[in-house]
């Protein structure tokens, strides 16, 4: 006897082979593919329906909204099961149990670095735990997807070196703490190390995170005890991710990679045919990675993000080279510099330098829309074009945004229109999924909650397969959503429809599978605000033979599981 048995599915079972038609049931949490004739305690006909394994999202920040959000929303309601977590080298443990202090330190780099909202930091999460071990105690049995969490170089360096993780360097005692510290977090279950050493990355005081001050020995010795784990990876951000690799950055990248004999994760891949040479410049750390025994995987998204921006709040117009000098001036000063024309220009110079890299892309004004505003002054410009009204007005573009903005006090939300939506640059990552070394994610899911919203990019990427773009047929695009990211992480019994495998599945309708649009939503601890986006045509979401989500609408069962390396992954080869 079946719990549960899917009658007439067009499945399509995550290896990329053709679609077939079949009945698909569920036993104890596990996949059966029944004889004809199989009974099972509940049926449902899914005619017309496809069912897929559960989505993978290779690179989400659900640490901490996992505490008052079981259910990982939106993500789930995409379709996605598993979450990788801990990632760029941010995770709220290990925290020292003799520095209460490093619990509020800790809230405040994330609320910085990764958008979180502080209140709901503070007042949705307990911050009970002292080691990555209790950390990981505290969520099992009490969520809805399954989790997976790398342990953050930063945690690691503040646990050992308190305040002095932040331009400070260890001493070889310390260094050997550290890596002590990290193989109990593997022992315990983490997937591996998450570092970053990006320049976009500042704690909440404005100082560069710890681990951007870590030496590369420091981070050889951190991969070469990731190494000595089973089921282990490395993730990892330098500067260069956000355009093209320096020589030195490939070299460390290829060292890291090399030392763990683990694969290697990067986020995020941007491609954009009108700067061809990035593509090849940073998959050759892939192609170095191989040649030295590692291997380097980049993670690209396949939508274009909605991202809003706002000159009032800290958002990635403060990355761009120069702006946060003055965005984070009090906003009557604020307003008095960016009003100032020698200022404006000066900002324009610094946006459009090299050193800007991938940001130079939000420089384009013109072609920022007009979101919500809030004076008498601005009525009737919502969802109008930026270009367009300077032209009215006979103003250059950044000058008639920053009066707009100006009269609501710099609340003003503004979309900007991506300049890489054309045909040449959906070619281009079209050639560019096919590299070996290539994976679909980087949703930063759980982050950056009230500027951006990628969690439903596996519904987007979908509803595009079947009835927009075309680029890769259906069976393609849910292999790369779901075994491929299973098969990186060494995912035991997981991202396919097979027998056996844990009943980790989607099922969908293929005429209508999409995703609504991002809509600004408070309901966070505190009342804090975030992006939500609706599923379109996903029928139902089960979790290790569960059903969690019926029609975009979570049932509030919790049958998720934290998933510890060794245990419940394997190591993957770098060959």
């Amino acid at each position: 006897m079946l719990d549960h048995l899917i009658k007439g599915a067009t499945v399509v079972d995550g290896t990329g082979a053709p679609a077939r038609v079949a009945d698909v049931g569920i036993r104890d949490g596990r996949i059966v593919l029944p004889e004809p004739g199989a009974t099972a305690r509940t049926t449902e006909d899914a005619t017309g329906l496809v069912l897929a394994p559960g989505f993978v999202d290779p690179h989400t920040h659900y640490d901490a909204q996992l505490f008052w959000d079981p259910y990982a929303t939106p993500s789930m309601n995409h379709g996605v099961t598993t979450v990788a977590g801990g990632n760029c080298g941010f995770t709220l443990a290990p925290l020292h149990p003799d520095r209460p202090e490093d619990a509020d330190y800790t809230r405040r780099m994330m609320s910085k670095v990764e958008g979180m909202a502080l209140k709901a930091l503070e007042e949705g999460v307990d911050w009970s735990w002292s080691s990555f071990a209790e950390y990981l105690d505290a969520l099992d049995g009490r969520i809805a997807v399954n989790a997976g969490f790398m342990v953050g170089h930063c945690a690691l360096r503040r646990y050992v070196m308190g305040a002095d993780a932040v331009g400070g360097q260890p001493t070889p005692e310390q260094l050997a703490q550290m890596v002590a510290l990290l193989k109990e977090a593997m022992d315990a279950g983490a997937w591996g190390l998450s570092t970053t050493q990006s320049s976009t990355h500042s704690d909440g005081d404005g100082a560069p995170v710890a681990s951007r001050h870590a030496a590369p020995a420091e981070l050889i010795a951190l991969s070469r005890a990731v190494g000595e784990h089973e089921g282990t990876q490395i993730e990892a951000i330098l500067a260069g991710c956000l355009d093209q690799f320096s020589d030195d950055e490939i070299d460390l990248f290829v060292e890291m990679t090399a030392a763990a004999g683990r694969p290697l994760n990067w986020n995020v891949l941007t491609i954009d045919a009108a700067v061809p040479e990035r593509v090849p410049r940073q998959l050759a750390a892939s192609e170095r990675a191989r040649k030295s025994g590692g291997r380097i995987v980049a993670l690209t998204m396949p939508i274009l993000t909605p991202m809003n921006m706002s000159l009032g709040t800290f958002c990635a117009l403060n990355l761009i080279p120069g702006w946060g000098e003055v965005l984070g001036l009090p906003v009557p000063e604020r307003i008095a510099k960016l009003r100032d024309p020698e200022v404006r220009a000066g900002m324009l110079r610094r946006a459009d330098s090299r050193e800007a890299g991938v940001f130079r892309r939000l420089a384009h004004f013109g072609r920022y829309v007009i979101g919500d505003t809030y004076s008498r002054e601005n009525e009737g410009l919502t969802g109008r074009v930026v270009g367009d009204i300077a032209a009215e007005r006979g103003q250059d573009p950044f000058q008639a945004l920053v009066e707009i903005c100006a009269n609501d006090d710099l609340r003003t939300v503004l979309w900007p229109m991506p300049s890489d939506n054309d045909p040449a640059s959906w070619a281009l990552r079209a050639e560019t999924w096919q590299h070996e070394d290539v994976l679909l994610g980087g949703s930063d899911a759980g982050a950056h909650l009230d500027r951006m919203c990628g969690a439903p990019y596996t519904t987007r990427f979908l509803g595009d397969c079947l009835r927009g773009r075309k680029l890769v047929p259906l069976e393609r695009a849910v292999k790369m959503l779901s075994d491929d990211p299973a098969r990186l992480f060494g995912l035991r019994e997981r991202g396919r429809i097979a027998e056996g495998f844990h009943a980790d599945l989607v099922l969908f309708d293929p005429e209508r599978i999409d995703a609504g649009p991002a809509t600004l939503v408070h309901d966070l601890p505190g009342d804090s605000p975030r992006l939500d986006s609706r599923a379109v045509g996903i029928v139902s979401v089960r979790v290790n033979g569960v059903e969690t989500v019926r029609d975009d609408e979570v049932t509030g069962a919790i049958p998720g599981r934290v998933l510890r390396s060794g245990r419940d992954t394997r190591t993957v080869s770098t060959q």
